[in-house]
């Protein structure tokens, strides 16, 4: 229990979104004092010990709820990033040569607009234009622009082809947002992003890139993996701790091999949220980055797709400007 005097401290304890989305709340008379009981459902938030009449803050948050976070600004007005003929406002970037088992041979990249293979192409399929992704080299499509506020949407499906390192493995890309830096700082491919990860049985994972870090709420599954769940503790990923920079989706929403999946990501301030075929698979909180031993704010970059062994395939690539997230997602 707490009073209404106390509701606009909330925020400095708990992430603005999780407050939205995980307190239900009830009014009550003693004496002279108006008290709201709000029940948070992840925990317990203590009383405070001071009691002051606000009767007026209680309609002001209701209305915060109601407007800050049930719709989505600038709707359906998208704009494609795949202009379905080319690969104009787009940057190729190639990492070093590798052999079979992933370590370079030279350590020298193919580098910026160099794809002399056509790791990156696009090509008819089904009577449309798609973006085909080889595989053969590691490496990104990378956007010309930075975005940030924005839900993106794109359809992906699986080739056939496995290169190197993933002979044998599962097929493999992902999507980076909010890449910052120089070209080839996560495995001399790609650059300091957080990875919405693209990999069969895996679509929805996290991974922090190249001092990419993000809090998630998770529940430990083993002293090495940790599953996103709404209710689970707020837990920081990043490659300079010992729980690491991977964590694991709920559930699974991919579609067979074969098949087109459409992936759905929204950012918004500092939280993102990673959506397929319409299922939450997690939300990140205070995206952020570890830059010279210092944590800073991660809230815009380029979108990057990457090449990682593996021939895959893209279309439909589009973007959205928002204002605001949608908050029936949030509590997924």
């Amino acid at each position: 229990m707490f009073y209404q005097s106390d509701i606009p401290t909330l925020s400095n304890h708990y992430p603005t979104l999780l407050l939205c989305k995980n307190l239900s709340y009830q009014k009550e008379k003693k004496k002279d004092i108006e008290i709201v009981n709000i029940i948070p459902k992840f925990g317990k938030i203590t009383p405070s010990p001071i009691m002051k009449p606000a009767k007026f803050i209680l309609p002001l948050l209701l209305c915060a709820f109601t407007f800050g976070f049930t719709t989505i600004g600038h709707k359906n007005q998208w704009k494609n990033l795949f202009n379905g003929k080319d690969l104009a406002g787009w940057d190729t970037y190639i990492g070093p040569d590798l052999n079979d088992s992933g370590k370079a041979i030279t350590g020298i990249p193919i580098g910026l607009n160099n794809d002399p293979r056509l790791v990156f192409s696009v090509v008819k399929q089904d009577g449309e234009n798609v973006i085909k992704i080889s595989g053969e080299n590691w490496g990104a499509l990378s956007t010309q622009k930075e975005y940030e506020n924005y839900h993106l949407q794109l359809q992906f499906k699986w080739g056939t082809l496995l290169w190197g390192q993933k002979k044998g493995k599962k097929m493999d890309s992902g999507v980076l947002y909010r890449s910052v830096g120089p070209f080839g700082a996560d495995y001399g491919a790609w650059m300091r992003s957080q990875e919405f990860q693209v990999e069969q049985g895996n679509c929805g994972d996290y991974w922090g890139c190249a001092g990419a870090m993000a809090d998630i709420p998770v529940v430990k599954q083993s002293d090495s993996s940790y599953v996103y769940s709404a209710k689970g503790t707020l837990t920081t990923f990043s490659a300079s701790n010992k729980i690491g920079r991977h964590c694991i989706k709920q559930g699974d929403a991919e579609n067979a091999a074969g098949q087109w999946n459409t992936l759905d990501l929204y950012c918004h301030g500092d939280t993102s949220i990673q959506v397929m075929n319409g299922k939450v698979m997690m939300v990140l909180y205070h995206n952020s980055q570890m830059d010279n031993g210092k944590v800073l704010p991660l809230t815009k970059g380029k979108i990057q797709i990457q090449s990682e062994g593996s021939e895959v395939f893209y279309k439909g690539i589009k973007i959205q400007e928002i204002d605001k997230l949608p908050a029936d997602l949030v509590k997924e």
